[in-house]
C-alpha cells in the first residue's frame, strides 16, 4: 500500500490523451502515443533506454506493447495490448498518490484513483468501514473520513486535506494488514441466514465485444436464454431476481448495469456472458470476481461464489476449466455487492458453440449457477460435494437442517 505522502512533485503534468483516436494499438503513431510511453515509464514499465527523440516516442513499437499488456494484467484488465477509453481512464486513475489532491464526494463525478485506494486501505486498517476498497471515492468512503475526522479531533467535512492526511500519517505505523472486508463480509452472510426466500439476485446478460454482426445475435441469444433459465429457478426459489436486459442485446454500459444492481439493493449480481477468439481451439468456462493484483484487495464472497459457479459448471459439464480470476471490470468493480462474471463456452470453437446453443446444455448451466448461489450462504462445514445434488434435494437437504 502506497505511503501517505505531499511529496510528489507538481512538475510532472499529465495531458488528457486525445479521444479523435479512441484505440490505440500496435503499429500506431502520433502525439497521444508519446503520452501513453510517459505515463508507463512513470509507473516503470518501459524499460530500457527511452526513444531518442520526439518523433520515435510516438511510436507505438513492441516496447509498447509489452508494457501496455504489463499493465492491464497488473490492473486486472483485458490483457489485448489496446489502448482504448478503459484502459485510457485507469492509467489517468493510476498517476495519483495518496496527497497529491484534496479528495472529497463529488456527486455524478466520482473522483477515482490510486489515492483513493490507498486512503481507503489506510482507514481499513485502521478500523473504519469503507465498502468495497474499489479506488472510488463514494459516500461509504466519505463517511469512513468523517469517523475518521471525529476520532482524530478534525473537523468532519468528509474531504482528505492536509489536517487528514497528517492524522492518517500520524496513526498508520500502529494498523496494518488484517482482512477486516472479508470478516465483515462472513458475518453479512450468516445475518442474511442460509434461505434464498427473500434475497435479491441480478441477473446480467451482456454479448461482451462481438463485432461480427451473426456472432453478436447468436451470443445475445444464447445468453438471453440463459439468463431467463436462470431468473426462472431463482424465482422459483423464493429471490427476487432482475434481469439488466430483457429486450435483447444493447449499449448499455458495464457502470450502467452496475447502477441498476446497485439501486436493486441486490445481495448478488452475476453477469452471463459467452467467448470469442480468434484462435478456434480456444474453449472452456472461467468465471471473474473484483480483484486487484496490483493493490492487494479482493472480494472475499464475490471469489467464493466465483468458484462455486465455475466448479459447479465444471463438475457438471465436459467444458474446459479456465479456472477464476480477478478482474477489475467496471461491473464487479462498481457493484456494492458481490459480483460474478461467468464466461459460459467459446462460441468461435466448434464443441463449446454445439453445446450452448443446445437448450438441455444451457439448462444444466443454469442448474449449476442457481445451485452455486444457494451454496454462497450455506456453512462450508455442511455443504454438499460439488455437481452432485440437483437444487430441488440440495434445498430439501437444507429445510431438514434449518426447519
Amino acid at each position: 500500500m502506497p505511503d501517505v505522502s505531499t511529496s510528489r512533485p507538481a512538475s510532472v503534468p499529465f495531458v488528457p490523451v486525445p479521444r479523435t483516436h479512441s484505440v490505440f494499438r500496435l503499429g500506431d503513431r502520433g502525439r497521444p502515443v508519446a503520452e501513453i510511453r510517459s505515463r508507463l515509464e512513470l509507473l516503470g514499465l518501459v524499460g530500457g533506454e527511452s526513444p531518442p527523440d520526439a518523433s520515435a516516442r510516438e511510436v507505438f513499437g513492441p516496447d509498447l506493447d509489452r508494457a501496455v499488456r504489463a499493465f492491464q494484467q497488473q490492473r486486472g484488465l483485458s490483457v489485448d495490448g489496446v489502448v482504448g477509453v478503459g484502459t485510457y481512464r485507469i492509467l489517468e486513475e493510476a498517476r495519483w498518490r495518496l496527497g497529491d489532491r484534496l479528495l472529497t464526494l463529488v456527486p455524478g463525478n466520482v473522483m477515482a484513483g490510486d489515492d483513493v485506494l490507498a486512503l481507503q486501505q489506510r482507514l481499513l486498517d485502521l478500523g473504519f468501514q469503507v465498502g468495497k476498497v474499489d479506488g472510488r471515492f463514494g459516500s461509504q468512503t466519505e463517511r469512513a473520513v468523517r469517523d475518521f475526522q471525529r476520532n482524530v479531533g478534525v473537523p468532519p467535512d468528509g474531504t482528505c486535506g492536509p489536517a487528514t492526511l497528517k492524522a492518517l500519517s500520524r496513526l498508520a505505523p500502529l494498523v496494518r494488514g488484517g482482512s477486516p472486508n472479508a470478516l465483515r463480509a462472513q458475518e453479512r452472510l450468516r445475518r442474511d441466514g442460509p434461505q434464498l426466500t427473500g434475497k435479491v439476485v441480478v441477473v446480467d446478460p451482456s454479448v461482451g465485444r462481438f463485432v461480427d454482426p451473426a456472432m453478436r445475435r447468436s451470443a445475445d441469444a444464447v445468453t438471453s436464454d440463459l439468463a431467463r433459465r436462470v431468473e426462472g429457478r431463482l424465482v422459483a426459489t423464493g429471490v427476487q431476481a432482475f434481469l439488466t436486459n430483457t429486450g435483447g442485446a444493447d449499449e448499455t454500459t458495464e457502470a450502467a448495469r452496475a447502477e441498476f444492481a446497485n439501486r436493486a439493493d441486490a445481495h448478488l449480481c452475476i453477469s452471463l456472458q459467452v467467448d470469442a477468439s480468434d484462435n478456434p481451439d480456444a474453449a472452456g468456462v472461467s468465471t471473474y470476481y473484483y480483484g486487484s493484483e496490483a493493490h492487494g484487495v479482493v472480494s472475499s464472497v464475490g471469489e467464493r461464489f466465483a468458484g462455486l459457479v465455475q466448479r459447479e459448471i465444471v463438475a457438471r459439464t465436459d467444458l474446459g476449466d479456465l479456472r477464476s480470476h480477478a478482474k477489475t471490470w467496471d461491473l464487479l468493480r462498481r457493484t456494492r455487492m458481490p459480483a460474478v462474471r461467468l464466461d459460459a463456452g467459446y462460441l468461435t470453437n466448434t464443441g463449446d458453440a454445439a453445446r450452448l446453443l443446445d437448450p438441455a446444455f444451457r439448462d444444466v448451466i443454469a442448474e449449476a449457477v442457481v445451485v452455486a448461489v444457494q451454496r454462497v450462504y450455506l456453512d462450508p462445514d455442511h455443504d454438499a460435494q460439488t455437481g452432485v445434488l440437483r437444487l430441488g434435494e440440495l434445498r430439501e437437504a437444507l429445510r431438514t437442517r434449518h426447519p
